[in-house]
């Protein structure tokens, strides 16, 4: 069984190959080389961080598929500075368009100090922006950024820094390490 961790960098595809698209985007072919190996669950183009690669078909299925709620970390940067209330809500999970979420493990933290992003984040002067950590344990299609958004504080910059027990930790974006 080989498992890959890979940090995935913002713009860059959860795929090997870009079908359908009139423009070439950057795909996963484009910094990994190793053959046989396929991403366990997805990470969208213009999110960052940790991907799980593996040629284990069961593996794959347990950190992909929701009913075995493994949990996933992000580290968030959102618009504005949530109170408690807007943190509370996502302890409790929030009501989306394609129903409530389960409970989200959330708390605010300080800066991480991460690589800078290509490109760099919008930012406002007159609005101030903080850093989330939250952790979730189902995976609907860009989750974390409607749940932030759901309680008035839009996403800015989203990395997955921790799958089940695997971490991100000092691997740089576009490397990738045997797990």
């Amino acid at each position: 069984m080989t498992l890959l961790l890979f940090n995935k960098p913002y713009g860059v595809l959860s795929q090997f190959t870009d079908r359908g698209s009139p423009t070439t985007r950057a795909t996963l072919s484009d910094y990994v080389d190793q053959p046989g190996v396929y991403p366990a669950g997805r990470l969208d183009r213009d999110s960052e961080g940790l991907l799980l690669l593996t040629d284990d078909g069961r593996l794959q299925a347990r950190i992909a598929d929701p009913k075995f709620k493994l949990p996933k970390t992000y580290l968030v940067q959102v618009e504005g500075e949530p109170d408690e209330a807007a943190l509370a809500r996502l302890r409790t999970g929030v009501t989306l368009n394609d129903g409530a979420t389960r409970p989200a493990e959330v708390e605010r933290i300080d800066d991480p100090g991460l690589w800078p992003r290509d490109p760099p984040i919008r930012v406002r002067a007159s609005i101030p922006d903080c850093w989330l950590s939250l952790t979730i344990r189902e995976g609907r299609n860009r989750q974390v950024r409607r749940m932030t958004a759901a309680v008035g504080f839009p996403t800015l910059r989203l990395v997955r820094w921790r799958i089940g027990d695997w971490t991100l930790g000092d691997l740089a974006p576009g490397k990738w390490q045997i797990g």
